[in-house]
């Protein structure tokens, strides 16, 4: 019962300041997050690269309130692409984007996240690398995707992401498992209605294999992010059924959990991409991983109330 809990704080200001000022937090925040600074973000990326893995970097933030912020996120992202470049990581590391921190709920917010994020996708086109849009709330999903349309006509290689809690997402994968796409199919981490949204984790699990099912039959390129073991077979399985080569797919984790499968996976011959979060907004994504490991959240409430 913490997890929905969990999920509706990582939207409150007021617990975002008990949790933030908490002793406890900052080492559980150090296995999630690769540092605030970005040089300390190229450090995790390099050893991660020199193990075989591949990354995706994330400049965290999100539900920006005023322009400027915006343009704030979307200079991080600029000198992220800079440092990728500098540093010859372009093959080994892309960039994911959450619009909100673009922009998007700003009046005018589809627009204006839009030309803030174009740029970013160009410099990432001329580091070597390329941007996945990550998924946020329900009400984001429509503006997303058709900003994902708009760059993939100039820039093919943008990805997407899509959470198969959603009840619409297996329409989406369809309509996004042409030749060229590149999807991320993930189950979802924010707290959604049951209007929009299965409640119960094995519903989700089904959902996720039966879009994992059109992602694998699909002309695209599948990103499968799921920590779960069984997930992992199915892909397996499914990429095996149809004939899919093991580059032809690749599984991605979070930075910082089931680091043995990340690199067991790696050694059979898989791509393996780690996410790796960075930056001092980390409040949101973190709630959302205790959210996630109901291991963390224990461990977690007990050290705050303990503290306390």
């Amino acid at each position: 019962m913490l997890g929905p809990v969990l999920l509706a704080a990582s939207r409150s200001a007021a617990i975002r300041r008990i949790v933030s000022a908490a002793p406890v937090t900052r080492p559980m925040v150090d296995r999630f997050v690769a540092g605030e600074r970005l040089d300390e973000s190229l450090v995790a990326v390099r050893s991660l690269a020199s193990r075989g893995l591949e990354v995706t970097l994330d400049h965290l933030g999100e539900d920006v309130t005023d322009r400027s912020e915006a343009l704030r996120s979307r200079d991080a992202y600029l000198a992220l692409a800079e440092a990728l470049a500098t540093e010859e990581l372009g093959t080994r590391a892309e960039m994911s984007v959450k619009l909100s921190a673009f922009g998007q709920a700003l009046p005018g917010g589809h627009d204006v996240a839009l030309a803030n994020v174009t740029p970013v996708v160009e410099a990432a086109a001329e580091a070597g690398t390329t941007v996945t849009l990550d998924m946020e709330d329900h009400t984001t999903v429509d503006s997303t995707l058709a900003i994902l349309g708009e760059l993939r006509s100039r820039f093919p290689q943008t990805g997407a992401v899509v959470q198969s809690y959603l009840f619409r997402t297996e329409d989406d994968c369809r309509a996004l498992a042409g030749e060229g796409s590149r999807v991320r199919l993930v189950k979802g981490a924010y707290k959604e209605p049951a209007s929009v949204a299965y409640q119960d984790k094995r519903e989700v699990d089904r959902a996720y294999v039966r879009c994992l099912k059109i992602l694998m039959a699909g002309d695209g390129y599948p990103m499968i992010g799921s920590h779960d073991p069984r997930m992992v077979a199915i892909a397996q399985e499914l990429a095996r059924r149809v004939g899919r080569k093991l580059d032809e797919y690749e599984f991605q984790m979070l930075y910082g959990i089931r680091e043995g499968e990340q690199e067991r996976l790696v050694a059979e011959g898989h791509r393996m991409r780690v996410y790796v979060p960075y930056g001092t907004d980390w409040y949101g994504y973190f709630m959302r991983r205790l959210a996630e490991r109901p291991a963390n959240v224990a461990f977690f409430l007990r050290s705050l109330v303990s503290r306390g």
